[in-house]
């Protein structure tokens, strides 16, 4: 456990990284629609490497705030033997901010989520994917985790064309070990993704994500609206963004506001 006087601290590294990202130089190189949807595409068959931070400010029926800085590495691998389709690897492990009940912030590791996309039809015009998916308990401090194993399913549906890209990732999960004296948990998130292309690489977006805690009742949708810039440096594809978020219906002491923002490198294009 960590004292965090400021955990806007994160945020603020991550959107002066984006900052510095969108004024590079390499930000006038020629970038397509068809670059800026392979990097916004959670179904794209490439490698890749997101660092991104979900700041809120604002929660309802509280005065505090939290952050969450994740690193979020993907590895697709190719059909074998085992599963005859594209499989889609995808970590986030997050760096958290938590109020403490007895004064100040929290800061350290959250609890680790993986999941394993199979890509049922692979350069389909609406792709779809399906796997499954697990949290571990791996929080360094209890207001940081759930202090549950998780086990779930998750699943991904992309339609793109030069214009736009649409889609929506669900998952669904539901404890099934871990501290006796924690709660069970039973969680829902949908993020709708709607990206609407603009040229030389720059695009709006939309991507907040629902949540619905089915064993205690709250939820929060959120609407986001925010823009960002890819363009390519080599094989690499660079993608700043950030988009502000709030929360259109709630229950609960959950996100008022959120500010999501980040930096996207897709490897090998």
């Amino acid at each position: 456990m960590t004292a965090a006087p400021n955990c806007g601290l994160p945020l603020r590294k991550a959107v002066y990284a984006s900052v510095l990202a969108l004024c590079s130089p390499l930000a006038g190189a020629q970038t397509s629609a068809e670059d800026a949807n392979k990097s916004n595409n959670p179904l794209n068959l490439a490698p890749s490497f997101n660092v991104q931070n979900f700041y809120t400010p604002s929660i309802f029926g509280t005065g505090g705030h939290t952050n969450d800085f994740l690193l979020r590495p993907t590895i697709p691998l190719g059909p074998n033997g085992l599963v005859p389709v594209p499989q889609i690897l995808r970590a986030t492990i997050p760096i958290s901010t938590r109020p403490d009940p007895n004064g100040g912030y929290n800061t350290g590791l959250g609890d680790i989520n993986l999941f394993d996309i199979l890509l049922l039809n692979a350069g389909s015009s609406t792709e779809i994917g399906v796997g499954p998916l697990v949290t571990m308990p791996t929080a360094t401090d209890k207001t940081l985790g759930t202090g549950k194993w998780q086990a779930g399913l998750a699943a991904v549906a992309i339609n793109a064309d030069k214009q736009r890209l649409l889609g929506a990732l669900i998952q669904w999960q539901h404890s099934f070990a871990g501290q006796s004296d924690r709660p069970t948990v039973q969680s829902l998130t949908a993020q709708p993704v709607v990206i609407w292309n603009l040229p030389e690489g720059w695009y709006l977006r939309s991507t907040a994500t629902w949540t619905f805690d089915l064993q205690h009742g709250t939820y929060y949708i959120p609407v986001g609206f925010g823009a960002g810039k890819a363009w390519k440096a080599g094989k690499t594809i660079l993608n700043a963004f950030i988009e502000p978020q709030y929360s259109v219906a709630h229950s609960g002491n959950v996100p008022k506001w959120q500010i999501f923002a980040g930096l996207n490198m897709t490897f090998g294009h």
